[in-house]
């Protein structure tokens, strides 16, 4: 029986949760110590007649009943509601030059809206994930859409800055959702030999919605008023809602297990049929509580975590403060307009495609990797997390590089494009950057890794909010060439990390308590 065939049957065979403790942790259950591990070692309790499982070919399970054709639909629809959400994320800061003057605020108490949205994209998920779990995908996804729409509309319609504020924040609380429970939709439909494409389609929306923002946004405020801006993005959202409402079916095991176990009580009379999330012994406080609090234990207790969470929020911190900074560099040097300085974003864009598309070069060297070391080990199937690394180390060292190039570009005798095609690589870099550390954490952490991600979220929305509350400011007072290189070199002492992980991380993982060892 070859790999693929054994998945298969274990696909078939699945009762809804993986037995892995890997899929336990990710589903938020509470297991600190190892308690799933003990519960594992001791004697299999005797199967219980009327519980629900897998049939082969069953037509409720989505890897056996979804079409191809379907399931790429859902991956585009849920994908394309990602990039809508992180689009609103930095639109609004085209809307800048209207809303100070109308509001009589100051560029500081404007740019809190960008901040507010983004922290909000980032503490949502610890709430949203968790109740995925107990109500399913669809359910959340059509909530997060349903108030998404409607804190748009006091952002639209907003006479204040008061009302603006609130409402951002709301908003991205709202539609952090396509953030974190889109991927597991992914995962439901896909096994995991057909996983690579769909994954990185979706992982890509959350960094490209932002630069398309600043694109579509300045043609809008340069032609129109700024509620234009928020009309448009209710229309989307509509678009979008009503596509996940006909189009996207509920994908997630065990709710469709417990509908199975509904239908077959329903039918039969029979009052014993259950299903496995029936058994559970979890509440849904508590596995809020365990989704904040275990990240911040990984954060304080892990130095891997912590310093590779550090290295990608500084990144997404920088590219935030990048939509302060691009209208000082390029209006002010180069005299763009509004519409122009958002086609300047268009840079970090087609380098964050660039990387993208490198994805088959880096599982082709992740293969080597693994080639290598089962000839070393005589283990097959062997792997380490740290094979996960190389493509953040070379991400890792193009930033800075490129932040350099971009800050000493910026005199108005150099071209435009200079500074532009620097941002492209920074762009790639980034994305280089992050590929290579989702997958090590949850590779590094498998017991956590659900865990892992969130800490990784969270420290990512706290730089992402903070960094352009001064970053005008900076520019300003350091000038573009120093303010760029001031940011290379925080990239720069963060650089050695992944290669230094890369080396190293087996024998940390050794002493760690969460870490696979």
């Amino acid at each position: 029986m070859d790999a693929k065939d054994k998945e298969l049957e274990n696909d078939n065979a699945e009762k809804g949760f993986d037995s892995s403790a890997e899929t336990a942790a990710a589903r938020g259950d509470p297991d600190p110590d190892g308690a799933s591990q003990t519960k594992e070692a001791e004697a299999d309790p005797p199967h219980d007649p009327w519980e629900v499982g897998w049939e082969e070919n069953d037509a409720l399970h989505p890897r056996q009943s979804l079409s191809k054709a379907r399931k790429w639909m859902i991956t585009f629809i849920v994908g394309s509601s990602s990039l809508c959400v992180t689009n609103v994320s930095s639109i609004y800061t085209s809307t800048y030059g209207q809303i100070i003057p109308e509001f009589h605020i100051s560029r500081e108490v404007a740019t809190l809206g960008l901040s507010l949205f983004v922290f909000g994209l980032g503490t949502g998920p610890m709430v949203l994930s968790p109740l995925s779990e107990f109500y399913g995908r669809r359910p959340i996804y059509i909530g997060s859409l349903v108030f998404f729409f409607i804190w748009l509309i006091p952002c639209a319609v907003a006479q204040n800055a008061a009302t603006m504020l609130v409402g951002r924040f709301l908003d991205g609380l709202s539609g952090a959702a396509f953030l974190s429970v889109a991927g597991g939709t992914i995962r439901d439909m896909f096994m995991n030999h057909e996983l690579s494409a769909p994954m990185m389609i979706y992982s890509a929306s959350p960094f490209l919605g932002p630069e398309i923002g600043p694109l579509i946004g300045g043609f809008i405020n340069q032609y129109t008023t700024w509620r234009w801006t928020f009309y448009v993005l209710l229309i989307w959202t509509a678009v979008q809602l009503a596509m996940i409402t006909l189009l996207v079916p509920e994908t997630y095991p065990p709710v469709l297990l417990r509908r199975k176990a509904e239908r077959l009580r329903k039918e039969t009379g029979n009052e014993a049929w259950t299903a496995p999330i029936d058994k559970l012994d979890r509440s849904i406080s508590k596995t809020v509580m365990w989704s904040c609090i275990r990240p911040f234990q990984l954060l304080l207790l892990e130095p891997m975590c912590l310093c590779l969470c550090t290295l990608s929020a500084i990144l997404l911190g920088v590219l935030y403060l990048f939509f302060g900074a691009f209208p000082l560099v390029f209006e002010n040097t180069h005299g763009f307009t509004l519409w122009q300085t958002g086609t300047s974003f268009l840079g970090i864009l087609v380098g964050m495609i660039i990387g993208v598309l490198t994805d088959p070069l880096w599982a082709r060297n992740y293969r080597r990797l693994l080639r290598q070391y089962e000839a070393r080990t005589d283990q097959k199937g062997a792997s380490e997390p740290e094979f996960r690394l190389p493509p953040t180390i070379l991400g890792s060292f193009l930033v800075p590089i490129s932040l350099f190039g971009f800050g000493w570009t910026t005199f108005p005798w150099v071209p435009w494009i200079a500074p532009i095609l620097f941002s492209g690589l920074f762009g790639m870099g980034i994305i280089l950057v992050y590929s290579g550390i989702f997958t090590f954490l949850v590779d590094c952490y498998p017991l956590y890794a659900a865990s892992a991600l969130a800490a990784n979220s969270f420290a990512r929305s706290v730089f992402a909010a903070a960094f352009p509350l001064f970053g005008n400011q900076m520019y300003q007072a350091l000038g573009y060439p120093w303010a760029s290189s001031l940011l290379a070199f925080l990239t720069l002492a963060m650089a050695p990390f992944p290669y230094v992980f890369y080396r190293y991380g087996k024998k940390i993982r050794g002493t760690s308590r969460y870490a696979l060892s």
